[in-house]
């Protein structure tokens, strides 16, 4: 299996991938996912795709900001590797790929949010080195705006 990384750094390039990212969002119509993604690249989002061929096996949202406590930070956003090649090291390429990015950045950390109930995320974020830090507090506005 011969893998390419690439940087996708427009819209339109991260529209191509819609298929791989309803394996996180099985309902994301094209029409949300490109008025998203156009708020979200105008904040420094990029995705990080790993394909064999064309196809995309795993793709993750990635961008940069800083905070008081922690100065530059690179953050995880909509990690998900095609459930048919789970298991396979493409988590792996990705985030060895963002920390890679992180630290070329001048970045002090990598962040990212697991739903409580993701135990198999838990566990392979936790397998790369990542630990809980604190408590992500949400309190839901209005449920019919969610994905």
């Amino acid at each position: 299996m011969e893998l390419n990384i690439k940087e996708l750094n427009t819209v339109e390039e991260m529209v191509e991938q819609l298929a791989t990212m309803r394996f996180l969002y099985p309902t994301m119509s094209i029409e949300k996912y490109t008025t998203y993604l156009s708020e979200m690249v105008a904040h420094n989002y990029i995705q990080i795709a790993v394909f064999e061929k064309d196809i995309c096996l795993g793709i993750t949202g990635c961008w940069t900001n800083t905070k008081l406590w922690t100065g530059k930070y690179l953050e995880i956003d909509n990690f998900v590797v095609n459930p048919e090649f789970r298991s396979k090291g493409i988590g792996k390429i990705l985030t060895d790929y963002i920390e890679q990015k992180a630290l070329n950045l001048g970045c002090s950390s990598i962040v990212l949010d697991a739903f409580t109930a993701n135990f198999a995320a838990h566990r392979f974020y936790y397998n790369q080195g990542y630990g809980p830090k604190g408590f992500h507090f949400v309190k839901i506005l209005d449920e019919n705006k969610l994905t």
